[in-house]
Parts: structure tokens; C-alpha cells; sequence
């Protein structure tokens, strides 16, 4: 069982930065890929961008790409997502999850376990 806990969303103008950590309890951390997704309000949530196990992989949406990146600190439990030049419609609640097997996934049914998420709201 893994449990996660997001932190670090808040209210930012837009071009502004932020970058959320999901810590993950557990020791198999390090095995699991992960993946961080978003819900804006009256949509359905969607993918945001992984990594593999190791952190030598990545894989950002295309409306993400050149702003948004991920990383990861298996040390400490830890994966990142540093947001730059956010834009009114980054606004949303943004999960992390971790996916037991190693097949890169975008598909929300893929992952077994959820963070509770951590609201961002980006100001114009």
C-alpha cells in the first residue's frame, strides 16, 4: 500500500511559478512510476505528465511541454512538478499517482494509487 500527499499548489498571477511535491510512504517507492494529472472545474481530469522508476525518463502533454517539468528524489519519497509561466487555464486540482508496473501509462486506470490533490488557481 502507498499512500500520497501532495502539498505546494496556492494562488499565483499567471507567468508566475510554482512547483507541487506528492511524498510517498512506503518503501517500494523507488519501483513505482509516476504520474501527475489535473481536474479543472465542470472537466474531466486528465493526464499532466510521468516518470519512470529511476527519474531518467519523462513525458509532459503537449499543452504542458516547455513549462511544465517532473522530477524525482527516490531518497526522499518524493516526486516533483515545477510549473512555470502558468496560464488561467492551469487552474485545477492536481493529483499525483504512482503505478505499480513499469509500462508507460498516460490512462488514469493504469495507476493504483491517488494523492487527495492540491489546488492551483492562476490569476490573470
Amino acid at each position: 500500500q502507498v499512500q500520497l500527499v501532495e502539498s505546494g499548489g496556492g494562488l499565483v498571477q499567471a507567468g508566475g511559478s510554482l512547483r507541487l511535491s506528492c511524498v510517498a510512504s512506503g518503501r517500494t517507492f523507488s519501483s513505482y512510476a509516476m504520474g501527475w494529472f489535473r481536474q479543472a472545474p465542470g472537466k474531466e481530469r486528465e493526464f499532466v505528465g510521468m516518470i519512470n522508476w529511476s527519474g531518467g525518463m519523462t513525458y509532459v502533454a503537449d499543452y504542458v511541454k516547455g513549462r511544465f517539468t517532473i522530477s524525482r528524489d527516490n531518497a526522499k519519497n518524493t516526486v516533483y512538478l515545477q510549473m512555470n509561466s502558468l496560464k488561467p487555464e492551469d487552474t485545477a486540482v492536481y493529483y499525483c499517482a504512482a503505478k505499480r508496473s513499469a509500462a508507460w501509462s498516460i490512462a488514469q486506470n493504469d495507476y493504483d494509487y491517488w494523492g487527495q490533490g492540491t489546488q492551483v488557481t492562476v490569476s490573470s
